[in-house]
């Protein structure tokens, strides 16, 4: 019998708590969502100031961060006139978000779910993605 790792709810909890930890020491309320293998919404969170226009922003960055297994940081720069992959945000009804913010989590090698985060500068948006997928990464 085939199993598939993935994130469940309490994950996804725990995603958002080191997200909205990382948010407040940096004083930036965010939107954070976390996106199980399947690329389902498990849990999201919009924090209390955060910008209501990003909360769909962050589930697209979640989503975008599993459906393409990268970053959506890198999938900005392969998105580019020029590029590889110009015009994917056009792709999948424009469910592909291309700020960045999303990031996968891996247990070992195997990507188990990804989580998005929206409200700021795309750098600080990537620095509380980040802070969360390596505050609970496994393996």
């Amino acid at each position: 019998m085939r199993t598939t790792q993935t994130l469940d709810l309490n994950d996804a909890r725990t995603i958002i708590d080191l997200g909205i930890a990382e948010a407040e020491r940096t004083g930036n309320p965010m939107n954070i969502a976390v996106v199980d293998a399947g690329g389902c919404l498990l849990a999201f969170a919009r924090m209390d100031d955060s910008w209501r226009g990003s909360v769909d922003i962050a589930i697209g960055k979640a989503w975008a961060a599993r459906a393409f297994d990268v970053e959506t940081k890198a999938l900005a720069k392969l998105a580019q006139p020029g590029a590889d992959f110009y015009g994917i945000h056009a792709s999948n009804d424009g469910k592909v978000m291309i700020f960045a913010g999303g990031v996968p989590i891996k247990e070992g090698e195997t990507v188990i779910g990804a989580v998005g985060v929206s409200g700021g500068t795309g750098k600080e948006d990537e620095s509380v993605a980040e802070a969360a997928a390596q505050a609970f990464a496994r393996g």
